[in-house]
């Protein structure tokens, strides 16, 4: 059953047009990637799902409901949690208060364990809580960008290039991660332009160009396409 169901989305910046006629769904419990060069208008999307960026045209439904053009907080608040290329994090403030802030929506999930599952999944965060984010390594900022999203704890969670700028070792243990989230069910939107690592994860993956979706299919059936296997990942 989709949790997210996209139809003919369009959107852009001014009048400059970004994403032309976008139809996607993501199913509960699944890991759906969505790869393609830079500017092909991967990262537009999730923002305009999320509700940072209004769409011209199009549907967006969520659980049933319609929430194309919402304000983002009224879209965090049915259940998405959306983690922004580079975290964004609040970098003069400490990792536990960045954590508090993925319950911003919901602050009954400080009370129900929402930070004791985080720490489960991300225990060098437990042992940072009192230093400045702005102190982590690169990797420990994407982890900390990831754990204040799941404090939310979301329906879907969309990642915007989680392994952008990290060291290859950081990035194997961060995908470790996600895929013991995607072994515990939660629905994971996905954009990564590693698409060695995100085709692995994922069970099904969107390839974008040009703000349109050219293909579609398994994690598998597309990292044995010949035009991604040439244009993606140079074999």
């Amino acid at each position: 059953m989709s949790i997210l169901q996209v139809e003919s989305l369009n959107a852009g910046y001014g009048k400059v047009p970004i994403l032309d006629n976008v139809t996607l769904h993501v199913d509960e419990g699944e890991v759906v990637a969505v790869i393609g060069p830079n500017g092909a208008g991967k990262s537009t999307l999730l923002k305009t799902i999320s509700g940072l960026v209004r769409p011209t045209g199009g549907s967006i439904v969520f659980q049933g409901q319609e929430i194309a053009g919402l304000s983002p907080h009224v879209v965090a608040r049915s259940g998405v949690s959306y983690v922004p290329e580079g975290g964004r994090l609040f970098p003069n403030m400490t990792v536990l208060e960045n954590l508090y802030m993925g319950a911003y929506t919901n602050r009954a999930n400080l009370k129900t364990g929402a930070l004791q599952e985080v720490f489960g999944i991300f225990g060098i965060l437990e042992n940072r809580g009192r230093q400045y984010a702005r102190t982590l390594s690169g990797g420990e900022k994407q982890m900390l960008a990831i754990g204040r999203g799941l404090v939310a704890r979301p329906r879907l969670l969309m990642l915007d290039e989680p392994s952008l700028g990290i060291a290859p070792k950081l990035i194997d243990e961060i995908y470790e991660r996600l895929t013991l989230l995607k072994e515990r069910g939660l629905t994971v939107l996905l954009v990564e332009q590693n698409m060695s690592y995100s085709l692995e994860l994922a069970d099904r993956g969107y390839v974008v160009e040009n703000g349109r979706i050219v293909l579609e299919g398994s994690g598998s059936e597309l990292s044995a396409n010949p035009h991604i296997k040439t244009h993606y990942l140079g074999l």
